[in-house]
């Protein structure tokens, strides 16, 4: 069997057992980790394998949790419904804004996703009436799937589990396919691509969509997951934040935002038990990666992997001098 299909079916009888053997904080620790993680690789598609980096990814993920959240509200708490709202707004979303942003690239793309992020938290933060403003959406109800309620923080975890595999698998033929092989070459030379042909401007604006639409999928987990959205789940820190997690576990691999989304979150929950200054650590654990661990996390991980595999020197084994050849 391939070993890459060993390592899902191990992955997914890891997460389908942890509920039996981990408390339920714990568990609920995972279901953030997991959210998270679906941020991060959305985010990866876009920074990690096209080379853009954007400090507003923040904007999709609050549309989806809106759209999720208030849908489910006013209208119905049926699943399919406020999923595929959330998807639309947020599909919808990114069509607009990458249409601008494709216009230009480094730290004028930078600096554009920030101000439509920013548009986009203003909006959220004055739309009281279906927003619920500076006080956020509180009371979102659980999700409905054929008439099955999602009210159990356990079977919440493993609706958000399921997601989770079902979009890393998902993303992980993407970025192995033409497509994402393409993705790379932008990343690395967007002019040699641009000579032999290519519309490098509609790949990355796909890509740009792909991010957006999966961000905003991890914006209605969250909902699922917290029953609140507030306002500051879309302000730019959110972007800066999850920016982080990329960095940290690794941009362009599959495994490496999962890793950063880990760490951060583990990170905030327990320093934050024991001093208010978590922020000052957390900044202090990114510069320290940007510095001596430029790779992150996957890189670490994969390095002490190669030292391990490789093969050793026979020491029975004599030198042979070069007269003797």
């Amino acid at each position: 069997m391939n070993n890459t299909y060993v390592k899902f079916i191990a992955v997914l009888v890891l997460i389908a057992a942890a509920p039996f053997f981990l408390p339920l904080f714990h568990i609920n620790l995972l279901s953030e980790i997991l959210i998270l993680a679906i941020f991060a690789l959305s985010l990866n598609v876009m920074m990690g394998y096209a080379g853009m980096v954007s400090l507003g990814h923040a904007a999709f993920f609050g549309t989806g949790a809106y759209a999720a959240g208030i849908m489910a509200q006013n209208a119905s708490a049926n699943m399919i419904f406020t999923l595929a709202g959330a998807v639309v707004l947020s599909l919808v979303l990114a069509g607009i804004v990458g249409l601008f942003c494709m216009k230009v690239s480094g730290f004028y793309f930078l600096m554009l996703t920030l101000a439509f992020s920013q548009m986009v938290y203003s909006f959220v933060y004055q739309a009281n009436q279906w927003t619920g403003g500076s006080n956020g959406l509180s009371g979102i109800p659980s999700p409905v799937l054929f008439g099955f309620s999602f009210s159990n923080s356990v079977w919440v975890y493993y609706l958000i589990g399921l997601i989770f595999l079902l979009i890393f698998a998902g993303l992980r033929v993407l970025v192995k396919s033409p497509f994402g092989q393409i993705l790379i070459g932008i990343r690395e030379n967007e002019t040699r691509l641009k000579s032999m042909g290519y519309n490098t401007s509609m790949y990355k604006y796909a890509a740009f969509i792909i991010s957006g639409v999966i961000g905003g999928m991890s914006g209605a987990l969250y909902t699922y997951f917290n029953g609140f959205i507030a306002p500051s789940d879309v302000y730019w820190t959110m972007s800066g934040t999850v920016l982080i997690m990329v960095l940290v576990g690794g941009a362009g691999t599959m495994t490496g935002p999962v890793l950063g989304a880990a760490l951060i979150v583990l990170l905030e929950t327990v320093v934050a038990a024991y001093t208010d200054m978590w922020m000052l650590i957390l900044g202090s654990v990114f510069i320290i990666f940007v510095i001596f661990f430029p790779s992150g996390i996957h890189g670490i991980l994969q390095d002490t992997l190669n030292k391990w595999q490789k093969p050793k020197l026979n020491p029975d084994v004599k030198s042979v001098k070069r007269e003797q050849i």
